[in-house]
């Protein structure tokens, strides 16, 4: 096919769907509050153009350290955006990378564009800009599917932890209720955590619980050639 004709005026940028773990608080993700047109004063995902200088990962890693004043080790490619009409300004292409962290790990400073940066639940979400509402819900999906096929909790719960703290951990993940049962069964079976001959301190009149502990080398081996708790959880 001839291209002499063809006439491109395309921009890129990227968008970075930050997913933050607390065990009080469950799921939320990163939204910055804009400060420039389009949708100021909404609040959207981080994100922006692509210098002609960096790859997408560094323009992804550099719009967060801008907006939000954090640094995240590494996000995943989620999927490309590119409705015509997806942002008023021009014919924008979007480029969205998500990740998982423990929110209490960072600190928030809103700069450059945005106003503000806040951790909001993903279940009581504000009115986001542009089609960004889509890009969650995608990266929520994905999510969702990942932990079903790979080992999430290693960064996210404390060294020693209670069973049922990774049990709440999948559940807040999924959004529904897990037969902990068949859970604890296939988890213990992928020899993934180890039982310790430690307990955790009795709250109240409760019964002092067992700790347990990552098998780190497990765990890096499960997240290359996964696994499936599909059917138990």
């Amino acid at each position: 096919m001839s291209t002499q004709n063809i006439s491109q005026h395309i921009k890129v940028t990227v968008d970075a769907i930050v997913f933050g773990y607390n065990q009080e608080q469950g799921i939320s993700v990163l939204l910055i509050k804009r400060k420039i047109e389009p949708y100021t004063l909404q609040w959207a995902l981080p994100g922006g153009f692509v210098h002609d200088e960096e790859t997408l990962e560094e323009a992804a890693e550099r719009e967060l350290k801008e907006e939000a004043g954090i640094s995240i080790n590494y996000l995943e490619q989620l999927f490309t955006f590119g409705k015509p009409d997806r942002d008023p300004r021009a014919r924008i292409i979007s480029v969205a990378y998500f990740g998982l962290v423990k929110s209490t790990d960072f600190s928030l400073f809103a700069a450059t564009d945005a106003a503000e940066a806040q951790w909001f639940n993903i279940y009581e979400l504000p009115q986001l800009a542009f089609d960004h509402a889509e890009i969650l819900h995608k990266a929520i999906e994905r999510l969702r599917a990942k932990i079903t096929y790979e080992p999430i909790g290693f960064e996210l719960l404390n060294r020693k932890f209670l069973f049922s703290d990774l049990e709440q951990l999948y559940m807040k993940l999924l959004g529904r209720e897990i037969d902990r049962r068949n859970f604890k069964r296939k988890v213990m079976s992928l020899g993934l955590v180890v039982e310790l001959n430690e307990k955790a301190p009795a709250l109240a009149a409760g019964r002092p619980g067992k700790l347990y502990s990552f098998d780190k080398e497990k765990y890096q081996q499960l997240k290359i050639k996964g696994f499936d708790l599909d059917k138990l959880i």
